[in-house]
């Protein structure tokens, strides 16, 4: 059974944590160049595969001693807002073309990318963090799926016109602020459990 609010909180937490990331930007300049239904059916497979990696992992952790998975998701999310706090701004990375617009040529070229620039990426580690956290891998792999899905499709589609308006630094600190309350509340739970 799916927990909603599971559900909702992992999709908050990795859509905030997701949109300043590179692969928004890669998404974008992909979409601007081929079929964006072909670019994010390779997208999609990527973070598909992604995030069952991460779920697995968080899911492995779930067979420690609670305050234990409670202090070592505390630290970790500690460490990614840290890591959102201080790292410097990314520019666009150069994406290698495809010689045609064929859907496998297309989605094969948006699924490496993604699976590459992706592979221990922050998102990925925080998925495994809430896996853990929650022991529900059924609804944290829904939630970091659906926004992952959600992040591809705003920056396939209209990633410039969103970056316009909504300044990528506060959608940075507003991911970083909730990790660091996770962190601090997972913290919290090592020491009084």
């Amino acid at each position: 059974m799916i927990n909603l609010t599971v559900t909702a909180v992992v999709f908050g937490v990795v859509f905030l944590a997701e949109l300043p990331d590179k692969t928004a930007l890669a998404g974008l300049v992909l979409g601007t160049r081929y079929r964006a239904s072909y670019v994010f059916a390779g997208v999609a497979a990527a973070f598909a595969v992604h995030v069952a990696l991460a779920v697995a992992a968080g899911s492995v952790l779930t067979l420690l001693p609670q305050q234990l998975v409670s202090a070592i998701t505390g630290v970790l999310f500690l460490g990614g807002a840290a890591v959102l706090l201080f790292r410097k701004d990314e520019g666009e990375e150069e994406i290698r073309n495809p010689e045609n617009q064929s859907f496998w040529k297309v989605s094969g070229a948006g699924f490496m990318l993604i699976l590459v620039a992706e592979f221990g990426d922050l998102t990925q580690i925080m998925t495994a963090n809430l896996a853990a956290r929650y022991d529900d891998p059924l609804s944290v792999g829904l939630g970091a799926v659906l926004a992952l899905w959600t992040v591809a499709g705003l920056g396939i589609v209209g990633g410039k016109a969103l970056m316009k308006r909504v300044p990528l630094k506060l959608i940075t600190r507003i991911a970083a602020l909730l990790m660091l309350g996770l962190g601090v509340w997972s913290l919290w739970e090592a020491v009084a459990g």
